[in-house]
């Protein structure tokens, strides 16, 4: 039986800052209010585990659906299926596109 290798098995890459980026987080990315309907962006923050997406959620776009204690819920499409991802909002960014 195959080894599963753990949660953040090759996420090296992905999940490494530049030295400029290293350091605390601004306050407004911490306490940017979000509202259902709102497009964002799953952008994982490796500084902070709590409430860390999956890396293969990295880099899509989602609606915000509802606001669960200090998380929000995403609402993903992963081919056909769509995905509801619990996430905090140091891992999310707004979605500046049309």
């Amino acid at each position: 039986m195959k080894k599963s290798h753990g949660y953040k098995y090759r996420t090296r890459r992905l999940l490494k800052k530049k030295p400029r980026e290293r350091g605390k987080i601004g306050l407004s990315k911490l306490l940017h209010q979000y509202t259902p309907g709102d497009k964002v962006v799953i952008k994982i923050n490796p500084t902070v585990h709590k409430g860390m997406p999956h890396r293969r959620y990295h880099g899509r776009v989602g609606t915000i659906k509802e606001k669960r204690g200090r998380s929000y819920i995403v609402s993903v499409t992963q081919g056909k299926a769509v995905k509801n991802i619990i996430t905090r909002p140091e891992h999310l960014e707004p979605h500046k596109g049309g």
